[in-house]
């Protein structure tokens, strides 16, 4: 058997009148270690499941890229396109992308009794994917959209709903300035709410063939198409396709694009990770040198026996390697334990709630990677045991003949 593990687990099993004075801080040290990963496992949890909702409610009102006239300088007064483009079978069969679906935007004002309300009415056909309204309606359904007939159902905020006394089934008039004005009766299908509070006070839902007639277009034509993605981490590569393959009449822009402002306030977030990360680092590193240094002014006449016997500096350094090393392991294992454990909580049972009106969302979010959480333990036992190798140079600083003496 090796001889410096051998002793490493001597040293760690020793009865309590050896370890009289090291135990407790031994104890704290694990406690640090466990609480310092437990702590960085939560934060880089709870960040990956914030910046994935909010991108999430971001994307499923504007998908990931959206194609429109290289002319258009404003979506609520957009030039037409035709619907039917050489280059949608060219993006359709991309392996990044998931679907491709036609829009088409237009102001209008909610007038009731009572109130008015400035709205942007987006129209959307047959092709459009519900998945995200279905999540996030609170009353009511869908609209079922066809080829073939107008429908005059549409889908309205909860936040619109609250501020015009609306319910399911209301009717409502919606009137459009242009020349001549334009008025359009509507009937309230279902309520959403998405916690997004920008796009929840100006946007409402319905029948892109409204606003074609609005503008006296042709069916075949719309303000652009919006095309959604499989995985958002290829958005740049799938933009960059598209870019490329629609030619110079017509211009994509990703969502990241479009929505910078609100990407690089998600993106803030993983610095905040990074500071939490290199604190609990630090912690973690002070408390197991702490805890190496009285392991070996606790072994120091071990220390000077082994010196007489023959050992070397080096390999004495390494016993005490070993047993910090397992301390850190120890302490990554119960770290891990309660991260995980309060990210299993939090995912099931929603323990802790948000302000949605504030962060958009009403519960704190949970996304665990499992690749993340790998090299967190991996990152963290290698610094740790590197930080252990300059304060166990004090061993070579030890002679045999006071190390003996020593009490």
């Amino acid at each position: 058997m090796n001889f410096e593990l051998f002793t490493a687990r001597k040293i760690l099993k020793g009865n309590n009148e050896d370890n009289r004075f090291s135990a407790p801080i031994i104890r704290i040290s694990i406690l640090a270690i466990a609480l310092g990963v437990a702590v960085m496992i939560i934060s880089m949890a709870v960040v990956n499941g914030f910046q994935t909702e909010i991108r999430n409610k971001i994307v499923g009102f504007g998908a990931h890229t959206t194609i429109t006239s290289f002319n258009t300088q404003n979506q609520l007064d957009p030039k037409p396109i035709d619907r039917n483009q050489e280059f949608l079978p060219i993006i359709k069969n991309h392996k990044g992308v998931n679907n491709i679906q036609v829009f088409a935007t237009k102001g209008g004002i909610i007038k009731t009794e009572n109130d008015i309300y400035g709205v942007v009415l987006k129209g959307v056909g047959s092709d459009y994917d519900w998945s995200f309204f279905n999540h996030n309606l609170v009353k009511g359904h869908k609209i079922s959209i066809t080829d073939s007939i107008r429908n005059d159902s549409i889908l309205i905020s909860e936040h619109i709903a609250n501020k015009l006394y609306l319910e399911i089934g209301d009717n409502i008039r919606m009137y459009f300035i242009q020349e001549p004005p334009r008025i359009r009766k509507f009937t309230i299908a279902g309520i959403y709410n998405t916690g997004f509070s920008e796009m929840d006070e100006l946007y409402v839902v319905g029948d892109i063939k409204h606003i074609q007639k609005l503008n006296n277009w042709s069916d075949n034509l719309v303000t652009g198409f919006e095309v959604s993605i499989n995985d958002f981490d290829q958005l740049e590569e799938v933009d960059e396709f598209i870019y490329h393959n629609i030619g110079y009449n017509f211009i994509s822009t990703s969502i990241r694009t479009a929505r910078a402002d609100i990407f690089n306030w998600l993106e803030l977030q993983d610095i905040n990770v990074l500071v939490i990360i290199i604190l609990m680092l630090l912690v973690a590193g002070i408390n197991i040198i702490s805890a190496l240094l009285i392991m070996v002014l606790e072994r120091t006449n071990m220390i000077g026996i082994l010196k007489t016997l023959g050992a070397n500096n080096l390999s004495i350094r390494r016993i005490f390697l070993y047993s910090a090393t397992y301390l850190i392991a120890v302490g990554l294992f119960w770290g891990n334990l309660i991260g995980i454990s309060f990210c299993i909580i939090q995912q099931q049972f929603k323990v802790f709630k948000l302000d949605k009106d504030a962060y958009y969302i009403d519960q704190v979010p949970i996304e665990i990677n499992p690749i993340e959480v790998i090299v967190l333990n991996i990152g963290t036992l290698l610094i740790s045991v590197a930080i252990l190798v300059i304060p166990s140079l004090i061993i070579s600083k030890i002679t045999p003949a006071k190390a003996v003496k020593f009490d």
